[in-house]
């Protein structure tokens, strides 16, 4: 993040969102800079029931925010690793004092994302239920401080059956 709270990661070709503070960008980067104002909201919270979201590839990883700042904005999990914390160099920026510095991590393994707790002061939950490492199902609910979130997972909704 520049002074003014603008958002400076260098976006790769074909992101759809900056990897950085999660914003949607609005069409596949061509160019390498890109700037957005901070995490942008990508329109109306999706369906959380059937744990699945259109317009991610199938099988990635997405974490939309239900409760907290930034209500809407959906950031995809990209790599293998993703940080989430208090700290701005995290992957997952949350500035909020509920969250530690280095809150949490998400790991992609071959059965999909997991998050582990790591050592903060307040807990990673899912479900409501404190964890220290869980594998993530589709339509979980992560808390991370006071933000909730739903996993969700790139997919076919079946609204146009």
């Amino acid at each position: 993040m520049d002074e003014a709270g603008t958002c400076t990661h260098i976006a790769d070709p074909g992101d759809r969102f900056c990897r950085r503070c999660g914003a949607a960008l609005d069409a596949p980067v061509e160019e390498t800079f890109v700037r957005t104002s901070g995490p942008a909201s990508t329109g109306s919270l999706p369906a959380v029931g059937s744990g699945l979201i259109t317009g991610v590839p199938e099988g990635e990883g997405v974490l939309v925010v239900r409760r907290g700042a930034g209500e809407g904005t959906t950031y995809l999990l990209a790599g293998d690793i993703v940080t989430a914390g208090r700290e701005p160099e995290s992957d997952l920026f949350l500035d909020d004092v509920t969250v530690s510095r280095r809150h949490a991590e998400l790991r992609r393994t071959p059965e999909g994302w997991r998050i582990r707790d790591t050592e903060s002061l307040n807990g990673t939950y899912v479900n409501r239920r404190r964890v220290e490492d869980q594998l993530l199902a589709p339509g979980d609910e992560v808390q991370i401080g006071k933000y909730r979130f739903a996993y969700l997972v790139g997919g076919d909704t079946g609204a146009s059956r």
